[in-house]
């Protein structure tokens, strides 16, 4: 079968990439309420694609959510079990086009990738569903349910709503979610625990007006050296988060060698590693706190007078093990008791997403193993944590507790989703198509036992 899978998966990808590289273009940023159109006619591409295969479509939303698709295939083969495949059609902003070698929403291949917003993460994703199926046509081994939401990446909101809503409809035995990635060129990968998230405004006042440093410094603080003192506040020497009441865990033996560190994440030569633990403890297993967000004079054209009051963002990524609401009041807990000075705070909660963990065991997991060893030409997958966030996936275990949720992805450590010139290896692209094929193929065997 591998031989034979492999000459259909290169007689389809010259399509699918075609099929990739138009959704690419339509700009569907969630995020950006002046772009609604974008995201609408991106759902439309996406029903279009798969009434073409000869599924059942429609367009949907929940609790004024942005548009989802939810396609419905079946089967002819006897005791067929049912697959859901997920991805989602929506993109993050592409922010400054000066930062981008191509232009942002015009895909253009470049040493082996292809790049643009969204060319990855995550309508890579809805092309891999898209590749294994056109791969068996009107021959399915299982059932199909394509679940393709718009809002990812604006935190999925009415997820929730929209999985009660259509709860029968997107019923399944197991559920392939594409939108995580490999652990490197070469090497597959089952992703088996993300962090969660808890996003806080915090907002430090000392004083109701602006008033002169000269006249006033030396006896009254400053709101923003009030505020770096609190932030400073929640690591230790080392680096550790030291906020108590967070949750750390352990994280699988595995190696993350010095150079792909220094290369993937961009640090500086001289920049050291924050924290304690192994690389993939810090990354995937324990606790990180940011700041991604301050709202303070520009140092050109500032004015000699006291700031009275500034605002950061702070990122908390929480460990499979936490929850939302006790890392958001142990964050809380923190801040009240180190603010100095008397200062004011206010704390304004952003939002949150809960960390997975999932029990990567039983025969669907086994059969994932398989197609991916297969695809990968002998090579392993690794499971793997991820240090980002992907709550929804909490919302599929929790909606179809008896469903095996397989979590993996096109991504690799060069993708750059979410920054500029966000690229898709075209080559792992082609595995990642090859191996969803076999693993439909796998599931339908389990069908049949």
């Amino acid at each position: 079968m591998t031989d034979d899978l492999r000459t259909r998966v290169g007689d389809v990808l010259p399509g699918v990439r075609r099929d990739l590289e138009a959704l690419v273009r339509i700009e569907s940023v969630s995020a950006d309420p002046e772009r609604a159109g974008e995201v609408q006619r991106s759902a439309e591409a996406v029903r279009d694609l798969f009434a073409a295969e000869g599924f059942d479509t429609t367009i949907t939303s929940a609790d004024g959510g942005r548009p989802a698709v939810i396609a419905h295939k079946k089967s002819s083969r006897d005791r067929a079990k049912t697959v859901l495949l997920y991805a989602h059609h929506d993109v993050q902003p592409e922010n400054d086009h000066a930062d981008w070698d191509s232009p942002p929403f015009e895909p253009t291949e470049r040493n082996g990738r292809l790049y643009a917003r969204g060319a990855a993460d995550d309508k890579a994703g809805i092309a891999a569903h898209l590749g294994a199926i056109r791969i068996y046509g009107d021959d399915l081994p299982v059932n199909v349910v394509m679940f393709v939401e718009g809002e990812e990446e604006v935190g999925s909101d009415s997820l929730p709503a929209l999985l009660r809503q259509h709860l029968d409809e997107l019923r399944a035995d197991v559920i392939l979610i594409a939108d995580s990635g490999n652990w490197d060129i070469g090497v597959p990968a089952l992703t088996t625990s993300l962090r969660g998230l808890v996003r806080l405004d915090v907002e430090v006042r000392t004083l109701t007006h602006a008033v002169h440093s000269g006249m006033w410094g030396g006896l009254v603080p400053d709101s923003l050296m009030t505020l770096s003192r609190l932030i400073a506040s929640c690591h230790d020497d080392e680096g550790n988060v030291a906020v108590e009441g967070l949750y750390a865990g352990p994280a699988a033996d595995l190696e993350y060698p010095e150079d792909r560190l220094r290369a993937e994440s961009g640090a500086v030569p001289g920049v050291r590693w924050i924290g304690s633990g192994s690389s993939v403890e810090r990354l995937w297993t324990k606790p990180a706190l940011s700041v991604i967000g301050l709202t303070a004079p520009k140092a050109e054209g500032s004015s000699n007078t006291l700031v009275p009051a500034a605002t950061t963002r702070l990122s908390l990524r929480i460990a499979p093990g936490d929850s939302v609401d006790s890392a958001r009041a142990a964050l809380t807990s923190h801040l009240e008791q180190h603010i100095p000075w008397g200062a004011e705070l206010t704390i304004t909660p952003v939002d949150g997403g809960e960390p997975t963990a999932i029990d990567a065991t039983g025969p669907a997991y086994d059969a994932a193993r398989a197609a991916f060893a297969e695809a990968w030409d002998g090579t392993q997958p690794i499971d793997m944590g991820v240090g980002g966030s992907i709550p929804f996936i909490a919302e599929f275990l929790d909606a179809f507790p008896e469903a095996s949720v397989l979590v993996t992805g096109v991504e690799d450590p060069d993708t750059r989703a979410h920054g500029a010139n966000e690229g898709l290896h075209l080559a792992e692209f082609a595995r990642v198509v090859h191996a969803e094929a076999l693993l439909l193929a796998k599931l339908g065997e389990l069908g049949q036992r």
